[in-house]
């Protein structure tokens, strides 16, 4: 068993305690002792020089959608090379157990799904494979609500569950806490989760209550319907026994940019009530989903060479993806199709990068017919929508209880996506916060962002042991130059590395230091079991 220390150091230990100089002493895979300045180093076979520079906990993103890749690219290298140790998957309502989901998780990294070995057929034989897959960073796992859905009722679910539905939901559900899930999820912004009352995802919730875990929801709406959607998650906590948290907290469209405050202010007057609620945040003014999001509840992009095939319900079709319809709304509503711009599009790749305005008008029609083209030459085509206020993005991320997170993959240039048009936040969330957010604009000192990136995430996640720098804790450390820190991914060069990630360290073994070095990730089961 290898022992390793980092010397001369300064300790940011992520309880959001002073920094302070000193060294970390790993043997194994934990912390064995932190030393303060001048005290003497035990004997160790391994030492890295951190050289004044800072050392901390290695960071927890607690939304990510990188479910299957440590089957596709087991590196993960835009994730390590931001100091990012510990990813939580199963997001949004997705998630690679029922094994549905993982099939459209594959799609997502661009891989064929013949060419991976999908069987898994219990979620802790899912977590199994992510062991033996040897990533990089440490994998926990939500149980997504739309997965179970359609696992439960098929795949096309325009309709409410019934009761035995509903509790074959809550059952897959209590089985895979009882494996180590660290919580359920839901994305009710999209397909099947949008058919979903808050009465079926309370009652499915509460097999929370009864084992453990987190409920975590990309709310039903961000933009004018934000604090009715954000009120609804917290009220489904409170129904079904189970802490909520807010995916991704943020306020979208021109009516909503300068309210973030206001939202922040209903976040913490539940709390004052009683409300167990936390909340993540990704550092930039734009989203990224898939074009299909602009489609009607009604229809799915497998259905729409049907649909379109019709002149009158191809109008109809339109006519909602310009205008929205009741209890759903236009993707384009309140920003316009001009801020919204295509990520990859296979089927013509010069398009990427281009607004849909752009390409609505090149082509001489609307913007909704445009989009219909461009689904049906490429289902899978993403889009970036610049939604977001800069103010509002800074007035978050200047809560240091508001944790950080990436909402991507873990991808690397020369892999499956590495040809695509990815969201810069797959590469610089951490960085970002650490470079621009808290050394340039002193939004929030040093120790309370990384306070947000690792004890508070892993707490909340039930990831015991870890997010801090002491005695026990498990050693997944970061090493950087506080004054060099920074993103360097944009939109137009996504695929582009952090700056002052020196080291990382994976349980007590080094991942990165420079090079990739090893693969020391592990499947992370609720609790630490």
């Amino acid at each position: 068993m290898d022992d390793l220390v980092v010397a001369d150091a300064l300790i940011v230990d992520g309880t959001g305690a002073p920094q302070r100089p000193g060294s970390v002493v790993i043997s194994g895979d934990r912390v064995v002792d932190v030393l303060d300045r001048g005290a003497e180093e035990p004997p160790t076979t391994g030492r890295i020089d951190a050289a004044g520079r800072v050392v901390a906990p290695g960071f927890v993103d607690v939304h990510s959608h990188s479910d299957i890749t440590p089957f596709v690219e087991p590196t993960m290298d835009s994730m390590l090379r931001q100091g990012v140790t510990t990813l939580v998957v199963g997001n949004c309502g997705g998630s690679a157990y029922p094994i549905e989901g993982a099939v459209e998780h594959a799609a997502m990294t661009g891989v064929d799904t013949k060419a991976l070995a999908l069987d898994w057929s219990s979620f802790g034989e899912y977590l199994a494979r992510i062991d033996d897959s040897r990533p990089a960073l440490n994998v926990a796992s939500l149980v997504g609500h739309g997965t179970l859905r359609e696992h439960v009722m098929g795949q096309v679910q325009r309709r409410s569950a019934t009761d035995e539905e509903i509790r074959s939901m809550r059952d897959l559900l209590r089985e895979a806490l009882a494996e180590g899930a660290v919580g359920f999820s839901t994305g009710l912004v999209y397909a099947p989760g949008l058919h979903a009352s808050t009465d079926e995802i309370a009652t499915v919730a509460t097999a929370l209550a009864e084992i453990g875990g987190v409920y975590a929801s990309h709310v039903r709406g961000e933009d004018t319907n934000v604090f009715d959607a954000v009120g609804e998650c917290i009220e489904i906590g409170r129904r079904a026994g189970a802490p909520s948290h807010v995916s991704h907290l943020k306020v979208e469209t021109r009516p909503m940019w300068g309210r973030s405050e206001e939202l922040l202010e209903l976040v913490d007057a539940e709390r004052a009530r009683g409300a167990d609620v936390t909340a993540d945040q990704y550092p930039y003014d734009a989203w990224e989903t898939s074009l299909a999001s602009a489609l009607p509840p009604w229809v799915t992009a497998e259905e729409l060479p049907g649909v379109v095939a019709d002149a009158a319900t191809a109008q109809r079709l339109f006519d909602s993806i310009e205008l929205g319809e009741p209890g759903w709304a236009s993707v384009g509503r309140g920003i316009g199709w001009n801020r919204i711009v295509l990520g990859s599009h296979l089927a013509d790749p010069s398009l990427t990068g281009r607004s849909i305005a752009d390409v609505a008008a090149e082509r001489g029609i609307a913007a909704a017919e445009a989009i219909g083209q461009l689904l049906l030459a490429d289902p899978h085509t993403g889009i970036v929508g610049h939604a977001m206020d800069e103010d509002d993005v800074r007035t978050i991320v200047s809560r240091a209880d508001v944790f950080v997170a990436t909402d991507g993959l873990a991808v690397s240039p020369n892999g499956p996506l590495g040809a695509f048009a990815v969201h810069p936040r797959y590469y610089g969330t951490f960085p970002r916060v650490l470079g621009r957010y808290a050394r340039q604009e002193r939004l929030l000192s040093l120790e309370d962002a990384v306070l947000k990136m690792t004890s508070l995430p892993a707490a909340r996640f039930g990831l015991e042991h870890r997010g801090t720098i002491e005695r026990g804790a498990f050693a997944d450390l970061v090493v950087f130059d506080p004054e060099r820190v920074t993103d360097r991914a944009t939109f137009e060069r996504p695929h582009t590395f952090a700056d002052g990630i020196d080291v990382v360290i994976v349980n007590g073994r080094v991942a990165w230091d420079g090079s990739n070095v090893g693969r020391h990730g592990r499947a992370l089961r609720r609790g630490g079991r």
